[in-house]
């Protein structure tokens, strides 16, 4: 009984462990609409910004100039979250061991927000005052996550709960 209880104590800590990883989800602009549509979201935003090809053409670009340099951070979060959950999983966990992989996780996190905050500056700079305005109505770039501050809550031009899901969203 003993046995079945701790099996049942380490499963439980490996799925409480890998949430925070599966939590991140495929990250800013790589799809969390019906299906993993990347840009699902995003692309209701700027269908009702009425862009020119010309900046529909540039803002792509910039957007897989950000993939392509996100991706190996990407892979390193995901590396650092197995690391964590492995340390865990130990018997006997090393405290400071277990910390330094939760710091080097935040500072992860930290330079992918800083490189998403860019690329959405760069994004802006692309629009008109008018498409400007209308994208600061839109909840676009207020951060993650459910709530005030850019969830799911409320409804406006672009329909309800347009803003990012839980996890990373996707770089409204």
């Amino acid at each position: 009984m003993k046995k079945l209880a701790l099996v049942t104590m380490v499963v439980a800590l490996g799925v409480l462990l890998t949430v925070p990883a599966f939590a991140f989800g495929r990250g800013c602009c790589t799809g969390n609409g019906p299906g993993g549509d990347p840009g699902y979201y995003q692309d209701r935003i700027f269908k009702n910004l009425n862009l020119t090809d010309e900046q529909k053409t540039k803002i792509e670009a910039l957007h897989t100039a950000h993939q392509k340099e996100v991706r190996p951070l990407r892979e390193k979060m995901f590396d650092k979250s197995v690391e964590l959950r492995r340390l865990w999983l130990q018997a006997n966990p090393d405290r400071n061991k277990i910390t330094a992989a939760q710091k080097e996780m935040r500072t992860l996190r930290d330079n992918l927000e800083d490189k998403d905050t860019a690329l959405k500056l760069e994004i802006r700079k692309l629009l008109t005052p008018e498409q400007n305005e209308k994208m600061a109505n839109s909840h676009w770039g207020r951060g993650h996550g459910f709530g005030p501050r850019g969830g799911m809550r409320g409804h406006d031009e672009f329909g309800p709960g347009h803003g990012s899901g839980p996890g990373m969203g996707n770089c409204q």
